[in-house]
């Protein structure tokens, strides 16, 4: 298996009018050795015949999931077959910019950090006005998780988190759906690998334009909180 030194694993459900344009932006982005896996969770919206067809030849690999598990048990399957000496998640629906890439990567690139989560709430670039009780309970997950794991994160549930490939391939992951964020976060912290945070910019959508995660979410994410900083 060639190694590469970045490899992008986009978890792809219902985002046909969105994978054309972020799998382009994502090989334009300036890490230029990567490895691009899409990994479909049972879209029903055309996304899977799409990926199935015409995106085949535009990335590296194509995994289709035999049923819908969620966003988490398709990450793992995208670490499985991940072949770059670090890795990171893109989300697809054009909230996030790859081309931020090596500010991401870099504390991995040059030997400082195993982890790197990119926040949205430190740095200078543009955000999206959007949802304020979605700050809120970002936030108030973000403290919740730092109370446990005792590391001074910003944004434990943002999508981008570049991995050293040894790193997170060793470590099994169990949560299905979001709860994948706070599973992450307490194990990497369990671990004592060396985290560190930069500043992104965030174009976030809203309900209309197809943002997925709810309330209900934040409820398991509390949930995954407490079970994998105390009892996992």
């Amino acid at each position: 298996m060639n190694s590469k030194q970045l490899t992008v694993i986009i978890p792809v459900y219902n985002e046909a009018s969105t994978i054309r344009e972020l799998v382009s932006r994502v090989k334009a982005s300036p890490v230029e050795d990567k490895e691009i896996i899409l990994v479909d969770d049972f879209s029903t919206d055309g996304t899977r015949e799409l990926l199935d067809t015409e995106m085949r030849s535009e990335v590296d690999k194509v995994l289709l999931q035999p049923r819908n598990y969620g966003k988490g048990f398709a990450l793992k399957t995208g670490f499985q077959h991940a072949s770059g000496d670090i890795v990171i998640i893109q989300d697809a629906d054009l909230e996030y910019d790859p081309g931020q890439y090596p500010d991401v990567i870099r504390p991995i690139v040059e030997g400082k950090a195993d982890v790197v989560f990119g926040s949205r709430f430190m740095g200078g670039g543009p955000h999206r006005v959007v949802y304020y009780w979605h700050y809120v309970g970002n936030r108030l997950l973000t403290t919740l998780s730092n109370m446990f794991t005792n590391i001074n994160l910003t944004d434990m549930e943002t999508c981008y988190k570049a991995f050293r490939r040894d790193l997170i391939q060793s470590i099994d992951i169990k949560e299905h759906r979001f709860g994948f964020e706070p599973e992450i976060t307490a194990k990497v912290a369990k671990r004592k690998a060396r985290i560190y945070e930069v500043g992104i910019s965030y174009y976030g959508r809203t309900y209309d334009e197809g943002k997925k995660i709810g309330w209900r979410d934040g409820f398991k994410a509390v949930w995954c909180i407490l079970k994998y900083n105390l009892f996992d």
